[in-house]
């Protein structure tokens, strides 16, 4: 039997099932040797978390060798399946259920793979992993179109990595959702990165050069240069642009994300030149 099914007792319970249950979901399935219908529920559920590949674990508790959890948790008949996440219990049924509907009843305690997904295209964001993060959001939104949030995650990826057009094409197909708003401050920033590919670095403009310079550096991931450039065109013209270079500015603070200790730096070195 592999890890993600275990047999608990009351000594193991807070540290098997509640614990582990900040990490996992845990599905507790209370029986008995004598019960008939656990017979048929046990076994499913044994299969179900074995096919879930550790999307939940599955803790099996004899009520007639455990009778003070059966009465902590008010089993009065069994089988009697409960469900925990971080340290509380979210879900229940009681009896042998249709396996459709035991599939459903683990299925929406589960994490979706769209969801493990996003989660780690997050992680590699703020790891500064970013092929390893576009990866991730590519495959969080195949799993779900609709997904904003994936959708958001994947144009950072791309901005990150200096690929503005792909990030602009993004954009322009992006779902609706709470992230519209962000994804938005962030386009000033995939345009000027399109422009500044497309673009001679001989210009006759040294501001509009330097601008665009600072496009390539932040491009090619060197925040921080890109970021004393941008300074540098703002100091002479805090409305460079029709202000689109202070969009700019922000959209590369929003890019890093406030966990970065250079983001507060530079926006107070902003907020010195506008105010």
């Amino acid at each position: 039997m592999d890890s993600s099914i275990i047999d608990v007792s009351e000594a193991t319970f807070e540290y098997e099932v509640i614990a582990h249950s900040n990490q996992v979901p845990v599905v507790v399935d209370f029986w008995a040797p004598w019960c008939g219908p656990c017979r048929t529920l046990g076994p499913m559920l044994e299969r179900l978390a074995r096919e879930a590949n550790g999307a939940f674990r599955l803790a099996r508790v004899n009520v007639d060798e455990n009778p003070r959890l059966a009465t902590r948790f008010g089993v009065q008949g069994i089988p009697a399946v409960k469900a925990f996440k971080g340290g509380q219990e979210v879900a229940q049924f009681v009896g042998a259920q249709p396996e459709s509907m035991v599939q459903r009843f683990v299925r929406e305690l589960a994490p979706r793979t769209a969801d493990r997904a996003l989660v780690e295209a997050r992680g590699f964001l703020v790891a500064r992993h970013w092929p390893e993060a576009e990866e991730a959001a590519r495959r969080a939104l195949t799993d779900d179109p609709a997904s904003s949030a994936a959708a958001l995650c994947l144009v950072k990826a791309l901005l990150t990595q200096g690929k503005g057009a792909p990030a602009l094409e993004v954009m322009e197909a992006f779902p609706g959702g709470n992230e519209v708003v962000a994804v938005e401050r962030l386009r000033p920033l995939a345009q000027l990165m399109l422009r500044a590919a497309e673009a001679s670095p001989a210009n006759g403009d040294p501001a509009n050069a330097e601008y665009l310079q600072s496009a390539r550096l932040i491009a090619r991931g060197n925040f921080a240069a890109g970021l004393d450039g941008l300074l540098d065109v703002l100091r002479r013209d805090k409305h460079y642009a029709q202000d689109e270079a202070r969009q700019v500015f922000l959209a590369v603070l929003e890019l890093m994300g406030e966990e970065d200790p250079l983001t507060r730096a530079y926006r107070d070195e902003l907020a010195s030149i506008l105010f």
